[in-house]
């Protein structure tokens, strides 16, 4: 289930219909879509996007998007920690980025233009879109592991648009941290080396 953070206002909401009145004013989507029973850990991609067809049809006719993939990251991805220094600072992307966590965890720290910071860490069942233009950046959980769902509307991708000099994401911790979180012996940033 999401989780929604608002930072400066110390308030966290998990219900999903507040979650969805609180992000609609921002043209952020969120649904929960069930995975129970659906796909298993060792099902392939193509399984995945099989088992969820009916939803990324309608995703693409709502959205534009022409095409799906399934995107699979475990702490034994090679590149990683490069991959993920290329998301994990305030950016932009030239469309929506739309996502559907089908396993793991990560957290969407959102940076409205008129509107508070703001993190959603999805979880499997989680769909998400951050819309086009829209300033952010992705973390992903302690276990480093997530398997996703993405949707595009330009079959090359979505490259990141860095906001130059923002140093927005130094200064929130992801939720899945939280207030408990001890980052591991050696870590000298916990927000950039989770």
């Amino acid at each position: 289930m999401a989780l929604l953070t608002i930072h400066d206002e110390d308030r966290t909401l998990t219900d999903p219909q507040e979650i969805n009145q609180f992000l609609e004013p921002f043209g952020i989507w969120y649904e929960k879509w069930d995975v129970e029973g659906r796909v298993s850990d060792d099902s392939s991609n193509e399984e995945i996007l099989s088992a969820y067809g009916p939803e990324i049809e309608r995703l693409k006719e709502k959205g534009g998007f022409v095409t799906a993939d399934v995107i699979n990251v475990t702490p034994e991805t090679p590149g990683l920690d490069e991959m993920m220094d290329k998301f994990n600072k305030e950016h932009t992307h030239s469309e929506d980025e739309v996502r559907f966590t089908v396993k793991g965890s990560g957290v969407f720290s959102i940076h409205p233009e008129d509107g508070p910071v703001f993190g959603v860490k999805v979880e499997s069942g989680d769909l998400i879109n951050v819309p086009t233009g829209t300033k952010h950046w992705f973390e992903l959980c302690g276990d480093r592991t997530i398997r996703c769902i993405r949707l595009f509307q330009d079959q090359s991708g979505w490259a990141p648009h860095y906001i130059e000099g923002s140093t927005l994401h130094e200064k929130y911790l992801p939720v899945c941290m939280g207030p408990d979180f001890i980052p591991p012996a050696g870590d000298i940033d916990p927000v950039v080396n989770v």
